[in-house]
């Protein structure tokens, strides 16, 4: 999914509009924080509700089918369900370790250098906790560690 895609997702499931700078704006103020927070918190909360939603669904269609084809093709739609909802699971672990960081102060700054993250690469990536240049350099290593 190309990035800006993905920033206009994200943002729209808070129903924002990307954070407009003010010139000499202070990076990481009361209102930037709050626009953060606000899009993690509607991410998080959609995410609870597929959690619920598969739950439900699951509860609702589980039926013990005699024939072991039917049987078959609904555990493997439960297991693929199971494992989306386990990848949201850790999602919503990484959004409420961010909103922390949130209310720490401590949002917005690479845990690796110490630099400014930035606005938009934030936008695109909420829990981002590191910036372009560490990202880059940490996937270098992975794949020189894989290869």
């Amino acid at each position: 999914m190309p990035e800006g895609t993905k920033t206009l997702g994200v943002l729209a499931i808070a129903g924002l509009s990307p954070y407009q700078e003010s010139p000499g704006e202070e990076y990481m103020n009361p209102q930037q924080l709050g626009h953060f927070k606000t899009i993690l918190e509607a991410w998080r909360n959609q995410l609870r509700h597929e959690v619920d939603r598969t739950v439900t669904h699951m509860q609702d269609e589980a039926a013990n089918f005699p024939d072991p084809v039917d049987r078959a093709a609904q555990e493997e739609e439960f297991s693929l369900e199971l494992r989306a909802r386990d990848r949201e699971r850790k999602l919503i672990k990484k959004i409420e370790k961010t909103l922390q960081k949130i209310e720490e102060d401590d949002f917005g700054f690479c845990e690796s250098c110490g630099v400014e993250i930035g606005i938009r690469r934030l936008e695109a990536r909420p829990t981002a906790d590191l910036c372009i240049d560490c990202k880059t350099l940490a996937e270098i290593k992975e794949k020189q560690m894989a290869g």
